[in-house]
């Protein structure tokens, strides 16, 4: 199997300010060292940036450009999209089957949106997923706690069966991307 680390809207709008996403420092540090291990194997690593046609993510504004902290390389592949869905109305599952790519590691923000959604479409498309649960976050809501929210999704994820492909649930320090290769 061919693997692809997916990193999800870790801008800088979402990592500072008034939606900063919980633990952002730790999770841009957990996020670095996950690109550079599939750089090593020499798999794709994919930044995905949301944006909106106005404020805070507009395209090319301060807050849509990738985090401060964040390492990328030229060779990097950089998805832009409009919607929760990181596959709608762009070009990643071309992209994918281009790099010939069959199962996902994903990363990233906000965990009950974006990557909720990305996580369920690809599992969806037939990709199976492994979802870093130290590796995503989200800001508090009127209900519930960050923490909380990611908790809730960690366990609801891991636990759907009904799309043929599972979602796999490892810590950053537990991605093995040279395992993910020898499986296929």
């Amino acid at each position: 199997m061919r693997t692809a680390l997916i990193v999800i809207d870790v801008q800088q709008g979402l990592c500072e300010g008034k939606y900063a996403a919980y633990g952002a420092p730790a999770l841009i540090a957990r996020i670095n060292a996950l690109a550079q291990r599939a750089r090593t194997e020499k798999l794709p690593v994919i930044w995905v940036h949301h944006e909106e046609s106005e404020g805070l993510l507009q395209h090319g504004a301060p807050g849509w450009q990738l985090a401060q902290g964040l390492e990328t390389r030229t060779d990097d592949i950089l998805v832009r999209k409009t919607t929760s869905d990181a596959f709608l109305r762009t070009g990643l599952e071309r992209l994918l089957k281009t790099h010939g790519v069959d199962r996902l590691v994903i990363c990233g923000l906000q965990t009950e949106y974006c990557v909720d959604t990305t996580v369920r479409r690809a599992l969806g498309l037939g990709y199976p997923v492994t979802l870093v649960s130290d590796s995503h976050s989200t800001m508090d809501n009127e209900q519930l706690s960050a923490a909380q929210i990611i908790a809730h999704h960690n366990l609801t994820l891991s636990r759907m069966d009904s799309f043929g492909p599972r979602v796999q649930l490892v810590t950053a320090s537990e991605v093995s991307f040279e395992a993910a290769k020898l499986a296929g």
